[in-house]
């Protein structure tokens, strides 16, 4: 990946990041630490590894999505926004009567949205229903997930992933967001999941540690992820990130798990994301020549 590439994954990223702030202010309510989180890799995703269609959303051999942490879905919606689903106007809509972005991600609401995700632990188990499907069909489609680290808590994740591993699924990558930090606190506390690689390893996945928040650590994480088809085993990115990265008083802070920012607060928030996406474009437009 060239120098210039990074700078404008970043500042997509950093967009995101914005558009997700807006639609959480503007609702005032929703979930913005794991959103800011996920951005990058919510990002590479759909900027570079995922096969997809705006116009046409439902094309069946389109990759798939399933974000499982779907209290995450502002970033999400950021994200197909961008890559044009939708207006990005419609983020000041969110969780508002009538509008296409609610508080979780709605497959029959949403364009570009493959998996109505909300209640936690039950995406890893569609996202091995997609993907058990593209092999008994024969299709060559692969599917993603996203977990939280704290949704990992959750009993069934683990009935999905030795499902994963008993089927082969080797067209499925789960990716977990290690970001440390869940509702009640940091996860260490109120349910230690480490060692999460032993574990992952243990359950047959090929697991890869990465930083979440890197570009070029999610690029080789996901180069590993195409060399492992015909493997017979699914992949695991564990991903260490940043909770709330992005905004200086939102970064590692727990209470900002699930609440909107006031007046004050989202223009504090904005002014910070707003020079970051400045200064990237500056370094794109210098690259440029």
């Amino acid at each position: 990946m060239t120098a210039q590439e990074k700078f404008h994954l970043h500042a997509i990223a950093t967009k995101a990041r914005m558009l997700a702030i807006e639609g959480v202010y503007s609702a005032q309510a929703g979930h913005p630490g794991g959103s800011l989180s996920a951005a990058d890799i919510i990002t590479y995703l759909y900027q570079k590894q995922m096969c997809v269609d705006p116009k046409n959303p439902h094309y069946p051999d389109r990759d798939r999505f399933v974000l499982s942490k779907g209290h995450a879905a502002p970033i999400l919606y950021a994200t197909l926004a961008i890559k044009g689903f939708f207006p990005e106007s419609e983020m000041k809509t969110l969780r508002q009567p009538g509008s296409i972005l609610q508080g979780h991600p709605d497959m029959k609401l949403t364009p570009g949205v493959d998996m109505t995700t909300g209640s936690l632990g039950q995406g890893v188990a569609a996202a091995n229903g997609m993907a058990i499907a593209g092999k008994l069909s024969g299709k060559s489609y692969r599917v993603y997930a996203m977990v939280g680290d704290g949704e990992i808590q959750e009993g069934e994740v683990w009935e999905a992933f030795m499902f994963a591993n008993h089927y082969k699924l080797d067209n499925l990558c789960i990716m977990i967001d290690v970001n440390g930090l869940q509702i009640d606190g940091a996860t260490r506390d109120v349910m230690n999941s480490e060692p999460l690689d032993h574990k992952m390893d243990a359950f047959g996945f090929n697991t890869i540690v990465c930083n979440g928040n890197s570009f070029a650590d999610l690029e080789q994480a996901f180069k590993m992820f195409d060399l492992s088809h015909g493997s017979g085993k699914p992949t695991c990115f564990l991903l260490r990130t940043t909770k709330g990265l992005g905004v200086s008083y939102m970064e590692n802070a727990v209470d900002w798990h699930g609440k909107a920012p006031n007046d004050e607060e989202y223009a504090q928030a904005m002014t910070e994301l707003r020079a970051a996406h400045a200064t990237l474009e500056k370094e794109i437009e210098f690259n440029n020549g």
